[in-house]
Formats: C-alpha cells, structure tokens, sequence
C-alpha cells in the first residue's frame, strides 16, 4: 500500500448521515472480485441521472467542478454503515480517495479503510461543517494528527496508535503480522521440538 504522511488536498463535502456502503457502491456495479474496476460506480445512485446509467448529475458534489480531482471526502455521522463490503473503500481509493473526515464511522467500515490506505478522520459534527464552508484546500497531517486549513485554522484528531502505524508505514493486515516474523519463527521451532507430533514432514522440504 502507499504510506500516507501529509496530504494537502481538496475536500469534497457529502455532509449526509448514515451514508452506507450500498450507497458508496451498490452491488449492481460489483461486476468483479478485485479492488480495480469499481471507481466508476461510487456512488452512483447519486453521481448519475438514473439507475445504472452513466450521465452525471451536475448537482452531485463529486461532479461539480470545483472539487474535481478531490482527494478528502467530507462526511456526516456513522458513515460506511450498512453492510460491510470492502468494495465500497476500494471504489474510494480507486477514485483517488485518500482520507475521509467525519463525525463518526461504522467500525468495519474504519477498519476497511485503514487497511486500504485511507484515513478515517473523525472531527466533532460542527468543525467538519466548517471546514465544508471554508473554500481551499485541507491538510491532513498523520504524524502530527492534525487538520488544518490553508488560512491557519486547525483542528487536532486521535486514531489508534496501530492504525496510524499501518498508515504511515503502508502495511496492510498480513505486512504487520509480518513485522513479528522472527519472533513466529522462534515460537515454530520450539513448539516443533516441544510437540513434533502435530507437525507432518521437514519444514524446509
């Protein structure tokens, strides 16, 4: 996965609550398995004019010219809820999705996200309407754990220390048991001596 340090960027605001994941992708545009393939159908009940098809509706935020190339998605409360497909982060990140700042997530929707190099940024209701009404860009700044504004106003965030080490280092799930990986090899060979019985054959072999 990419590392995710700072990023200044525009910030798209769908300041909507309960916004779930069969809206950010509906099964309809799940035409495959992989995490490719699925940008064109992000919210696509709401990007386009009718069911399916392709002709965007210029009221919809991500269509709108002056967040074109946004890379932060402005959100309301318990976004990502509904089921718990992964395709809806992996549309996300396709589009160019990097992090999303909202009052609150849907627990496996946040993990999702972090394990796809997206940041979920929780912020109060209040100061993400605000940032919504501010024109310019958003810095994220992951080390620091801060938002700010190109006008000097900013706002501090906490996310688990494990997440944000995901994030910054680019590890996916395996990547970070990975990172314990002489330490699993150690417990492999003293449990191979301490109960070879389970084991079947050379290790090597």
């Amino acid at each position: 996965m990419t590392p995710f340090t700072t990023l200044t960027a525009i910030a798209a605001p769908l300041l909507r609550d309960n916004i779930d994941t069969d809206t950010i992708i509906p099964s309809r545009e799940m035409k495959s398995t992989g995490k490719t393939g699925l940008a064109a159908g992000l919210f696509a009940p709401w990007r386009y004019l009718s069911p399916g098809g392709r002709d965007p509706d210029p009221h919809f935020v991500l269509n709108q010219p002056r967040y074109a190339g946004a890379r932060i998605l402005l959100g309301g409360s318990n976004f990502g809820c509904g089921s718990s497909r992964e395709h809806a982060v992996w549309a996300l990140a396709e589009y160019g999705i990097r992090a999303v700042i909202a009052p609150s997530f849907a627990p496996i929707f946040a993990g999702n996200c972090i394990r796809n190099a997206i940041v979920p940024v929780v912020l109060p209701a209040d100061v993400v309407a605000q940032i919504a009404a501010r024109s310019g860009p958003v810095t994220i700044d992951l080390p620091g754990e801060r938002v700010t504004l190109d006008a000097g106003h900013g706002w501090s965030f906490t996310i688990d220390a494990e997440a944000k080490a995901m994030l910054l280092e680019g590890l996916d799930a395996i990547d970070l048991t990975l990172k314990h990986a002489a330490q699993i090899a150690a417990f492999q060979r003293a449990d191979r001596q301490a109960r070879p019985w389970i084991y079947l054959g050379d290790p090597h072999s």
